[in-house]
């Protein structure tokens, strides 16, 4: 009886609250950005001036979650930028009818189309159409030119707020991102051994080292020539390749490593984070056989490389590669847009969604209308979850935020009052964000229902119609913008499984090759495991779906760790070679490439699973034996049929 009322596992991952810290400074500026133009705004006899700053601090508020300060820049200004085109062209055709609906419309087009370029991008185009539903439904106070005005000032305070301590912490947040690289790295090499730990550590090295690398790269982007503390930065990144290149092959012996060698790692990290030179005490064991000596040769050159006061730039690669030039790199994506048919596909489902909302709203009398189209915005955003799973959480976020809103609207006069309450509910947001989007819906509820108030004086005559218009919005963005359009998940996410299958036959290749260049295989072997851990978001957040995706998606998960554990195994192989153990026979490795190569081709065909009987043989004492077996185990999972 207990099994039959248990709730479906999809929902319970659905619903599950995610584990992340609580970024204090990110609270304490939320609390002031937000509350402070109510303030101001009430001293100057306007207080509907205060609301529509606060409401652009708001997408501030959203968008302030980049840790280094230039990426701060244009995670919070330019999605401002984009905003206040949005209000304005929304206000323009306030009152207009149907004039206003087909705007709205195009600029749902517009938006879904620039949100598949990525992530600024994508707050950019969500500010872009959230604006526009505000300003084409709401009377906006002053001349036109105000309502943008006050809300790029509001957003604008938030960068301000979040730069003032540039000027002493320059280069600190990505300083700290490499020593959390390192952390990361020693938490992987005590879990060496370990099959249940080693697996969740190995993806939060790669978590870390995607994050670090973005961070760093970025800021070179910037740098004409190398600063001297861009150049260590860079250094002491890639110089903690071989020690994370060295973890598969001391996972794969099973025991293991002492605790002096994680707990070298942690020395040298402290040594990064501190930004300290001259020598980091190790105190390293003897190194015994082919792992052991990668091992202390890794960690010696990492300690080497931290210590150095001073590194030569012309020594210096960037392990993915040196990013183009932010100009180039915008005329690229611009063109990507206009000719990728995922970013019209995604553009004409939102426009339809949000076009079926404005007709709906302009044939039947809804109050307020524009929450339905804000709602189908939020829950359509592609890279911020499931549909399915986004339009449930809104609805139940929504629920929790009304019950708070319902008590703040009741008991809270108008004045003084709403800053002291703003200050306390709007530090709610950065905090509980990081928790899962429920969290945050429920948290941004009662401080858009407080703003709504103070331009419209309604009262708690807003909390059933809100509650009405979220519920028509996510019924129209599950049936119009999710149900109506099969695309299937094998499409979504088994061509791109497809792919690291057939990178992987590459990198096996490139991974024993005589000729191959270092910085190139390092720049193929983190490509892999950044597309790898991708493409297992995409895998849980299709978990999250109710039958038959979700279904799909648990059948389909262990090819994905068969995957990552064949790259593992090719990168323990190419470590021991390295060390002293013979390389491979050329037959060998085209034999493991050519198994990849029809298992990719097989997941591009299959939309079921069928197993596969491979036929690979070689010398047992072989390096690639752990590789080939890897590949039989997944061949067996899937394959041609």
């Amino acid at each position: 009886m207990s099994v039959g009322l248990s709730p479906p596992p999809w929902l319970v991952e659905t619903l599950r609250p995610q584990r992340a810290p609580v970024n204090k400074a990110a609270v304490l500026r939320a609390s002031v950005a937000m509350a402070l133009p109510l303030a101001l705004g009430l001293v100057a006899g306007r207080p509907e001036y205060g609301a529509l700053a606060s409401m652009g601090a708001l997408s501030g508020v959203i968008g302030d979650t980049a840790d280094a300060y230039r990426m701060r820049v244009l995670t919070i200004a330019v999605p401002q930028l984009f905003g206040a085109v949005g209000i304005t062209v929304g206000a323009a055709v306030y009152g207009y009818g149907w004039p206003a609906v087909a705007t709205v419309t195009g600029v749902a087009l517009v938006s879904g189309m620039i949100s598949t370029i990525g992530a600024v991008a994508s707050v950019s185009g969500l500010l872009l159409l959230l604006n526009a539903v505000v300003g084409a439904g709401l009377p906006m106070p002053g001349p036109w030119w105000l309502a943008p005005l006050l809300m790029t000032g509001g957003g604008l305070l938030v960068l301000l707020l979040a730069l003032l301590g540039w000027p002493l912490r320059s280069g600190v947040p990505e300083r700290t991102a490499v020593a959390a690289a390192y952390r990361a790295v020693a938490d992987l090499l005590a879990a060496c051994g370990d099959p249940t730990a080693y697996g969740p550590a190995r993806q939060a090295v790669t978590r870390a080292l995607d994050h670090t690398y973005d961070l760093v790269l970025a800021r070179r982007t910037r740098h004409h020539g190398r600063s001297r503390d861009l150049t260590r930065l860079i250094a002491q990144l890639n110089a903690v390749t071989p020690v994370v290149e060295a973890a598969p092959a001391v996972h794969l012996t099973g025991v293991p490593l002492p605790d002096r060698i994680p707990r070298a790692v942690r020395r040298i990290a402290d040594a990064v984070a501190a930004g300290r030179t001259g020598t980091v005490a190790l105190d390293l064991p003897e190194p015994a056989g082919e792992t052991g000596r990668a091992v202390n040769h890794a960690l010696r050159h990492a300690a080497e490389v931290v210590a150095a006061p001073e590194v030569d730039p012309r020594g210096i690669d960037d392990r993915l590669g040196r990013p183009a030039a932010l100009g180039i790199r915008a005329a690229r994506s611009a063109r990507t847009v206009v000719v990728s048919a995922h970013s019209w596909r995604y553009g004409l489902r939102l426009a339809l969604c949000i076009g079926l909302a404005q007709v709906l709203v302009s044939i039947v009398p809804v109050p307020r209308s524009y929450w339905i189209a804000l709602t189908i915005t939020f829950v359509m955003k592609p890279d911020f979850g499931s549909v399915f799973s986004r339009a449930l959480l809104r609805a139940l976020g929504t629920v929790a935020g009304l019950v708070v809103a319902a008590a703040v609207l009741a008991e809270v006069p108008h004045g003084g009052w709403d800053v002291v309450v703003m200050a306390v509910l709007a530090p709610l947001i950065p905090a509980l964000t990081p928790r899962g989007y429920g969290y945050q819906t429920a948290a941004i509820t009662p401080v858009i229902l407080l703003l709504s108030d103070i331009l419209n004086h309604q009262g708690t005559a807003l909390l059933l119609p809100r509650l009405v218009d979220s519920l028509i919005g996510c019924g129209i963005a599950l049936v119009v913008g999710y149900l109506l359009w099969p695309e299937s998940w094998h499409t979504r996410v088994g061509d791109r499984l497809a792919d690291a299958v057939a990178d992987t036959a590459r990198y096996v290749e490139c991974a024993f090759g005589t000729d191959g260049d270092p910085s190139a295989r390092a720049r193929m072997r983190r490509r892999l495991y950044r597309d790898l851990s991708l493409i297992r978001t995409e895998f849980q957040r299709a978990l999250t779906e109710p039958p038959p995706t979700g279904r799909r998606a648990a059948a389909w998960w262990p090819v994905v760790v068969a995957v990552e554990r064949i790259v593992d195994a090719t990168t323990a192989a190419r470590v021991r070679v390295r060390h002293g153990a013979p390389s491979p026979h050329p037959a060998e490795i085209g034999q493991v490439a050519l198994q990849l190569r029809e298992l990719a081709a097989g997941l591009r065909e299959a939309e079921v699973l069928y197993p596969v009987r491979t036929d690979l043989t070689g010398p047992a004492d072989s390096v690639l034996e752990p590789v080939r077996q890897e590949v039989a185990a997944a061949r067996a999972i899937a394959g041609p049929h």
